[in-house]
């Protein structure tokens, strides 16, 4: 559910304090916690090392991220890959096709 019109869009108060502390053009990585944090237009080019639960993942925000979510920018699971032994020897097929490939390419030259 989104949150009412008639309050402003939420972005954490420390937060906010770090962002008016900095100064133009200072390239430092605000570290956050406040991953339920709405990007405001005055967060773009700024970066945010926002918590993912073990580490602090590096964001850079563009204008496109404008009305986001910090959080959506961190993930906090990390996927893998499916398969077993099959997949596996596939993966490692093609990699040695690339490398024939390349390898190939080098002597025609």
């Amino acid at each position: 559910m989104a949150r009412s019109l008639k309050k402003e869009a939420f972005v954490h108060p420390s937060l906010i304090k770090k962002i008016q502390r900095l100064r133009p053009g200072e390239k430092t990585v605000i570290k956050t916690w406040s991953r339920s944090s709405t990007i405001s237009p005055e967060m773009v080019g700024l970066t945010f090392g926002v918590h993912n639960g073990r580490v602090f993942n590096e964001v850079f925000v563009s204008e496109d991220m404008v009305g986001h979510k910090l959080g959506e920018f961190s993930l906090t699971r990390k996927f893998v890959k499916h398969g077993g032994k099959i997949a596996k020897e596939q993966v490692m097929a093609a990699e040695e096709a690339d490398r024939q490939k390349v390898s190939q390419a080098q002597k025609s030259v």
